[in-house]
């Protein structure tokens, strides 16, 4: 549903085509500043925000192009995207604060909070569903219908009568269908929303203040349009049914300044404990002891010791990418407001720049 491997297939074909980073010395400003004009100009990108932070330090937060093209407004670091699957990360975090609170384990089997699940899933755990390694698969296409309002028991039911496409455990497959779960089972640990829990233990103490769950009738500042590319045509964003955009796999609006917030506490390992952003950036280790480079909601750079973590997402007419790595003690964040937009491409390529930048 939020095409995250479609778009790192997109950024592995398109990596023989992208153009050269600028050279070594260059100024990060005028070097990002050309990667960006590259890539909106051969993808037809409307509008980019890009962050770039090293050692918790901004080194450049900066808006091109159009957040809205009907209304020639400009992308600012303030202009509000729609994240797609990077919103993974923040719902790993809302259950590990339930871990913390003695809820969960995340070894516990999900059919312990989800009952309505079948007989089948029974060594199904928590942590399973988060590194992707359930063996759920997602929703064959057409089997979801985009329109129309589902319940979360809805949801549930829909998962449920999914053949599985692997024993758990036994290897990682992504799927979108298991973090619409953890949704699910968030508000049966805590009688409560998901977006609420976040709003309430991650974006408020983190003075986030554009970060919310996905509401097209909300009044939203500095939100951007999203946009897809028909026949070579722009195009508006297809709509999709509210509670559709209100799931636990990647239906919330941050601004890039937020991003770069989260960032900072991410490196600080704020808000959970030590163990805890442990579990989140440990590699999935399958059954016979394999390791998948996947965490909770991360994609990890290494399956021994990670030396980075990073994810994508697409969404609704929105592609965006993070990407750190640790020996550099740098973060990029680029958000798009296209939904075929290469945004893992063009983060590799501002991450190099500020390697070799002065």
């Amino acid at each position: 549903m939020r095409a995250f491997v479609a778009l790192l297939l997109l950024a592995l074909l398109s990596a023989c085509s992208t153009p050269p980073a600028p050279p070594p010395g260059q100024p990060l400003g005028s070097a990002v500043d050309a990667i960006v004009a590259d890539a909106m100009a051969a993808q037809r990108v409307p509008g980019i925000a890009v962050g770039v932070l090293r050692q918790g330090e901004t080194l450049l937060a900066r808006g091109y192009g159009l957040a809205d093209v009907e209304h020639a407004v400009a992308v600012t670091p303030a202009t509000v995207f729609q994240t797609g699957s990077l919103a993974k990360q923040f719902a790993a975090v809302a259950v590990m604060q339930q871990v913390e609170a003695g809820r969960l384990g995340l070894d516990d089997p999900v059919r312990r909070f989800l009952p309505a699940l079948p007989a089948a899933w029974d060594g199904i755990t928590v942590r399973q569903l988060l590194n992707h390694t359930a063996g759920v698969p997602d929703h064959p296409p057409g089997r979801l219908d985009l329109r129309r309002d589902y319940s979360e028991a809805e949801l549930v039911e829909l998962a449920a009568s999914l053949p599985l496409a692997a024993p758990a455990g036994t290897r990682w497959q992504y799927a979108d269908t298991g973090y619409q779960l953890i949704g699910v089972l968030l508000r049966a640990l805590s009688g409560r929303f998901y977006g609420d829990l976040l709003a309430e233990r991650v974006f408020q103490p983190l003075g986030m203040k554009s970060a919310r769950v996905i509401s097209e009738e909300a009044i939203v500042m500095h939100r951007a349009a999203g946009y897809r590319l028909r026949d070579g045509q722009l195009l508006n964003q297809e709509w999709v049914a509210p509670t559709l955009n209100t799931t636990a796999d990647g239906s919330l609006y941050l601004s890039l300044d937020d991003w770069l917030r989260w960032a900072r506490a991410v490196q600080r390992r704020e808000l959970l404990r030590p163990a805890s952003w442990d579990a989140v950036f440990s590699p999935a280790t399958l059954a016979g002891g394999a390791r998948h480079p996947y965490g909770l909601g991360w994609e990890l750079s290494g399956a021994a010791q990670p030396a980075g973590y990073r994810h994508a997402g697409a969404w609704q007419g929105f592609s965006t990418a993070y990407l750190h790595r640790d020996a550099a003690g740098l973060t990029v964040i680029v958000l798009c407001n296209l939904g075929s937009a290469d945004a893992v491409a063009i983060a590799e390529r501002i991450a190099d720049a500020a390697g070799a930048a002065p």
